[in-house]
């Protein structure tokens, strides 16, 4: 049995298959990762949806920035964007089992000594806080009443402290999971920036080069950032390699650190 984690797709499904043959992904024998943003930007994002929830338990899927803006999309509470490709997902017959499926996954997945969210964790959380913010965070997010992240509105994060209202720590987690690059040695996200990190603004490094992280016994699985690119080093394994700007998928096989690359074929 091995246990693989791929990158966003972000609609490319033709990629996704491609890069599934090429590693001999078995459903009943071998395991799979998803780090969200299964949708939106790429041409088939319900093809993709449509497959990862037909896959059962041999996949683990975490939700990504793309993904809650679909659920608010289906939900009326986020307006359309000029890139946005979720026409097809919006017009199906089973948008609602889709969607519903898509609500009921977690923002952060746990395994032993393996953490897979989309984007990030703030320096200052251990593995064991995180996990408990983040399933407050996905029981708003199915609650019947839309949470704050599954709503337009511009937000500033603040620098993390477990003293702010329980509504903005469980927003600003939302953000760090599924939206963080860079942030202050403090704990402040750093808005807007998403290039390589050597190029980040001054006072932000990559969240996971933060000095004295307290999530650093733990090996964080995640994607988000395309101009990272794939990056494992002790303690993270960053998976996105911009496929749906024309560059390529990764699955990297957890147990030996083996990558895979497919160019975009979508």
């Amino acid at each position: 049995m091995a246990l693989y984690a791929i990158g966003d797709v972000q609609g490319c499904f033709r990629t996704l298959q491609r890069l599934l043959h090429r590693i001999g992904f078995d459903p009943p024998r071998d395991r799979l990762w998803l780090v969200g943003d299964l949708v939106n930007r790429g041409p088939r994002s319900l093809d993709v949806l449509r497959w990862a929830r037909r896959a059962g338990d041999a996949l683990a899927v975490v939700l990504g920035n793309h993904d809650l803006h679909l659920i608010g999309r289906a939900l009326g509470t986020r307006r359309e964007r000029a890139r946005d490709t979720l026409d097809d997902v919006l017009h199906a017959r089973d948008r609602e089992a889709l969607v519903d499926w898509l609500r009921r996954r977690p923002i952060l997945h746990r395994e032993a000594d393996r953490v897979m969210v989309h984007a990030g964790l703030l320096p200052s959380w251990t593995p064991g806080e995180a996990e408990s913010l983040a399933r407050a965070a996905e029981a708003e997010t199915r609650a019947p009443d839309p949470a704050a992240w599954l709503r337009d509105g511009a937000f500033e994060p603040p620098a993390w402290d477990p003293a702010l209202s329980p509504r903005k720590r469980l927003r600003l987690a939302v953000h760090a999971f599924t939206s963080l690059r860079t942030c202050s040695p403090e704990g402040r996200p750093c808005r807007g920036f998403t290039g390589p990190p050597e190029q980040a603004p001054k006072g932000c490094l990559a969240w996971f080069a933060v000095p004295g992280r307290r999530s650093a016994s733990a090996t964080v699985v995640c994607g988000h950032w395309s101009a990272l690119g794939l990056r494992l080093e002790p303690g993270i394994v960053a998976l996105d390699t911009g496929c749906v700007w024309g560059r390529s998928l990764t699955a990297v096989r957890l147990d030996d650190r083996t990558a895979f690359q497919e160019p975009m074929a979508d």
